[in-house]
């Protein structure tokens, strides 16, 4: 049952209305289904402007392409980061390319280069390799009777990949896997934090000891990697160099701050939600066995019983239509927040100056004018004339606008060779069934425990 069972039957382009939801309503909905069950009940509304009535906080949530391209393109100025997620996380990760303004676009230029075609080129054996050897490494570890965890062993594999991209030589080995631990240990403690941006610092909220101890350890980890960078050739093309060797919006070079925080912000995105997006490929080859025999099949047929590398990625392109239909239905970042800076008018709808406006890929992923039959897997919607008729932001698994992830091209390449790494040489399967939860990301409620045997 929807949330406004007597909304008029015109469509959601239609209406110029905004659609209220009072407190104890939200709260009758997380009783009954928790946060998941309130943003699929919202979701209902099929594309129309919704304003939830959260006390002091009353944001409108936006999911019509055609409002996230004012959001997000046409009028992009008047809607930058700043709303109460921004606010809490840039105590992690700062202004710079976690944050906006000048700052962030000097951090942003400074990683471009990083994340380019030629780079990802240069990368592609290093990428392989570490593929190949961490695949191995968690076969070694699973069984018949020896389940791994899933997100545990997305994160080693992605680690491997990620460690020599951000870091070069400069950071002890294990130290990768125990920053990844920190950082996501502080973003999960956060939660609160976001969810009462009203309350002051002073005022203790849970999970504010586990942050401060989490962001020790990190800063532990980072300040001497940091400090190798400056001391050594600074000629390495590594994440750290590059920003060790940059200067801010001021002109003078980045601080060991400001180097370590767009660090954490961009392993935030490059480990943590890579990771999780890669566990639910599993799960969700395992709950659609004829695609994933369809995958098996192609990685059979472009790489039989070689060693998987970027010059197959571009002939995998049904591996890579699954990978799409799986950050569809599973947008590990489900909801962005933005706030405008002056008067507007969305969709017919008066977005008055400061008010918070939440984004969500996940519920614009179900809209069904665009994706018909919103829940059912299926790669063939990334079939190239397919996406050519659909709106460009009726899909934005990794944002859109000037604030695009840097990394799309990495993760898709890094994604692919892991699914044909796997399926070349190991049988895949998933122990148990896999829901949802909300948090911070859209992830597996439990852990996902793989079985992973030689074919």
């Amino acid at each position: 049952m929807s949330i406004d069972a007597q909304a008029p039957t015109l469509s959601a382009a239609a209406r110029p209305s905004v659609r209220e939801v009072p407190l104890r309503r939200v709260m009758s909905l997380v009783r009954r289904g928790g946060p998941l069950g309130l943003l699929d009940e919202l979701g209902e509304a099929q594309g129309e402007i919704t304003r939830l009535r959260l006390g002091p906080f009353t944001p409108y949530l936006v999911t019509r392409p055609e409002h996230l391209q004012q959001i997000l393109r046409t009028n992009a100025g008047n809607y930058p980061r700043g709303a109460a997620m921004w606010q809490a996380l840039g105590r992690l990760t700062g202004d710079g390319i976690a944050g906006e303004g000048p700052q962030w676009h000097a951090s942003r230029e400074i990683l471009r280069g990083a994340f380019s075609g030629s780079q990802l080129a240069q990368a592609g054996e290093q990428m392989s390799d570490s593929i190949v050897a961490a695949v191995e490494e968690m076969a070694a570890r699973s069984g018949p009777d020896r389940p791994v965890d899933a997100g545990v062993e997305m994160t080693r594999v992605v680690q491997r990949v990620v460690d020599p991209v951000f870091f070069g030589r400069l950071i002890p080995e294990g130290e990768g896997d125990r920053l990844g631990e920190a950082i996501a240990t502080a973003m999960g403690s956060l939660l609160w934090r976001m969810a009462m941006p009203f309350v002051p610092h002073a005022i203790p909220l849970p999970g504010d000891r586990a942050f401060r101890r989490a962001t020790r350890t990190v800063h532990e980890i980072l300040r001497p990697v940091v400090a190798a960078a400056r001391s050594g050739p600074r000629d390495g093309q590594d994440v750290v160099t590059r920003l060790s060797n940059g200067v801010g919006a001021d002109g003078a070079p980045l601080t060991d701050d400001q180097v370590c925080q767009d660090i954490i912000a961009l392993f935030v995105a490059g480990s943590e939600s890579s990771a999780i997006g890669l566990t639910w490929i599993w799960a969700a080859l395992a709950a659609h066995p004829q695609v994933a025999e369809r995958v098996r099949a192609e990685v059979d047929q472009v790489i039989g019983s070689g060693r998987p590398g970027r010059e197959h990625v571009r002939r995998l392109g049904y591996t890579q239509q699954v990978l799409r239909e799986v950050m569809r239905i599973h947008s590990v970042g489900w909801a962005v927040p933005r706030m405008a800076t002056e008067d507007d008018v969305l969709g017919g709808v008066p977005i008055p100056a400061g008010s918070t406006l939440v984004v969500s890929p996940y519920l614009t992923h179900r809209l069904a004018e665009f994706w018909p039959d919103p829940l059912r897997f299926d790669p063939g919607r990334f079939e190239r004339d397919q996406v050519q008729r659909r709106h460009p932001l009726a899909y934005l698994p990794f944002g859109d606008g000037v604030h695009k992830c840097l990394g799309e091209a990495f993760f898709y390449q890094e994604a692919t060779l892991i699914v044909a790494a796997l399926l070349s040489r190991y049988q895949v399967k998933v122990a148990d069934s896999v829901m949802p939860k909300l948090s911070l990301t859209l992830q597996p409620r439990d852990p996902v425990r793989l079985i992973v045997t030689p074919r």
